[in-house]
């Protein structure tokens, strides 16, 4: 069963970006928008870092040997392009050592509500036996975000899968819950939880599109 984070419900300096991600006029400025989302990334990535494996170690320092913990888990940072970038620059800036899989997945229109979702492109690692972190800041509909970990499996069998996302929707939480095998050991970690999505499967309140907000709009 998906273990689910949800930060919204303590407040914390998460909560002053997340309402700067969200506000319709701080939001325009492009390098403060990804800024924030590499924030929340950062964050998240040491909240998961402390559900990781961790060895003691000798350090030798100028005047005697100190034991340290240090990391033993192998970690694979995923994301799902474009948004995911900036989102995907806090957990690196983090973990300095992991590996990086990324995965292209997007809509293709049937008409103005209805859509399918398409996986063009992976670059990955072997997962196996590796602690994988799927990042992606908007989890609308969770249909992306299980295409994605579905693709990445094909190269190969994680030890254990922490999903990230800056806002998710009640109903892409509860969707995800409901397709990952109760046997893996999965965690969703969300900085907000939204209760609506409309007919277009944009969340309200949500923010928009974190790619055109992060990059500018597309054609």
């Amino acid at each position: 069963m998906v273990e689910v984070i949800n930060f919204s419900e303590q407040p914390s300096l998460l909560s002053d970006y997340m309402a700067e991600m969200r506000h319709i006029d701080i939001q325009k400025d492009r390098m403060r928008f990804r800024r924030n989302i590499e924030r929340t990334g950062e964050i998240l990535a040491y909240e998961i870092s402390r559900r990781l494996k961790y060895e003691l170690s000798e350090v030798p320092t100028p005047l005697a040997t100190a034991h340290n913990h240090r990391l033993a888990d192998n970690v694979v940072i995923g994301t799902i392009l474009r948004a995911g970038l900036p989102f995907h620059s806090g957990f690196l800036n983090y973990f300095d050592h992991a590996e990086n899989a990324f995965v292209s997945a997007y809509r293709k229109y049937k008409d103005k509500l209805k859509f399918d979702i398409f996986i063009e492109y992976i670059a990955c690692p072997d997962l196996t036996n590796k602690v994988l972190l799927l990042t992606d800041p908007m989890l609308a509909t969770g249909g992306s975000m299980e295409l994605a970990y579905r693709a990445l499996l094909s190269k190969g069998t994680p030890k254990s899968v922490h999903f990230a996302s800056v806002i998710a929707s009640r109903q892409a939480v509860d969707y995800l819950c409901s397709v990952i095998d109760p046997s893996v050991n999965a965690t969703l970690w969300v900085a907000a939880i939204d209760e609506e999505l409309n007919e277009h499967s944009y969340i309200v309140p949500g923010l928009g599109d974190a790619g055109d907000l992060a990059f500018g709009e597309k054609l």
